[in-house]
């Protein structure tokens, strides 16, 4: 190792010495926990080689982008961190694919990286804290599946409490609960397509979908099946439309949820239905109020001064509807 000076990191308060240095390449190791790397590189669900590693990497645009922005700046910008005693770039797989493209350019020239070493002793909850400040807290350049993924893993995994990792990166437990949740959906219906999270982000994060999932338990399977197969084409379809479904009820959401209707047909149901326009529920809400028996007796039923004030507010919405009814029939 070619130390040329020593620094250090602030991490949960404490600072971490590192040393400066520019190493070979050609010996360092891809960190397959990194979660934009466990995503890229795992969707077989198998452990993959570190030359597999740097060929996926190496067709990234933004590792492309990397090239020729270290090659304008004659090296590198950022250092990468590495883990002490072992060569696993923590920090800069990214980087370190870009190095390993230009090497094979010209590898005399390419072949020593600019790095920060940790000490052999950091341990792995130092190691996920320090991820979580870059791309969570920090950078917040990891997706939220991405994002999702590290928190799983290190609250499954590594038996790490909601609390404590709310501690280690600072995010409400509310919201690290969510993401894992998330996370374990996916899982748990062999989701491997990152780009749906938001569909499966916004159907677990609905309280009234919720409440059709424990009424209906077949309902998640039916959402998955068809989110995959594009009936369900957008996100934003599973939080406006679904929940007009789901706020319907009775036949519109049973006829849904047990496969008996499309769910183009049943955001149709619900919309004939009156669900998603205030006005037409006011009207409904106003027209059953009327309409009810113990309504109309306690009406009929005035006299006096009460009765003349009641009839004149009748009269009053009477020409109201009359005035409506001619404009919605032109």
């Amino acid at each position: 190792m070619a130390k040329y000076g020593t620094d250090f990191l602030v991490l949960r308060g404490k600072k971490i010495p590192v040393d400066l240095a520019d190493l070979p390449q050609v010996n360092l190791q891809f960190y397959l926990e990194n979660p934009r790397l466990y995503t890229l590189v795992r969707t077989d669900g198998r452990d993959p080689t570190q030359e597999e590693v740097e060929e996926r990497l190496s067709t990234m645009d933004h590792v492309r982008q990397l090239v020729d922005s270290i090659k304008e700046n004659g090296g590198l910008m950022d250092a990468i961190i590495v883990q002490g005693g072992t060569n696993v770039v923590l920090e800069g797989n990214s980087r370190l694919a870009a190095y390993r493209i230009l090497a094979k350019q010209d590898p005399i020239k390419w072949g020593k990286i600019k790095a920060k070493v940790l000490p052999e002793s950091i341990g792995e909850s130092e190691i996920f804290s320090l991820l979580g400040e870059y791309h969570i807290i920090g950078k917040k350049d990891w997706a939220p599946y991405e994002q999702a993924g590290y928190l799983y893993r290190r609250h499954k995994t590594h038996g790490v409490g909601i609390a404590d990792l709310g501690k280690e990166i600072n995010l409400s437990t509310r919201t690290i609960g969510h993401l894992i949740d998330v996370y374990q959906f996916m899982l748990d219906h062999k989701e491997h397509d990152v780009n749906r999270w938001s569909y499966y982000d916004e159907y677990l994060k609905s309280n009234k979908i919720k409440r059709a999932r424990e009424q209906y338990p077949r309902l998640d399977t039916l959402v998955v099946k068809k989110i995959r197969s594009g009936e369900i084409p957008r996100a934003v379809d599973v939080r406006d439309e679904l929940k007009k479904i789901v706020e319907a009820g009775g036949k519109v959401l049973d006829k849904f949820a047990t496969g008996k209707r499309s769910f183009e047909n049943s955001v149709q149901a619900a919309l004939h239905k009156g669900i998603g326009d205030h006005g037409v529920r006011y009207l409904r809400k106003f027209k059953e109020w009327l309409g009810a028996s113990e309504t109309q007796v306690e009406i009929t039923s005035l006299d006096g001064e009460a009765s003349k004030e009641c009839l004149y507010e009748l009269k009053k919405i009477e020409a109201l509807v009359s005035r409506l009814l001619r404009k919605l029939n032109r």
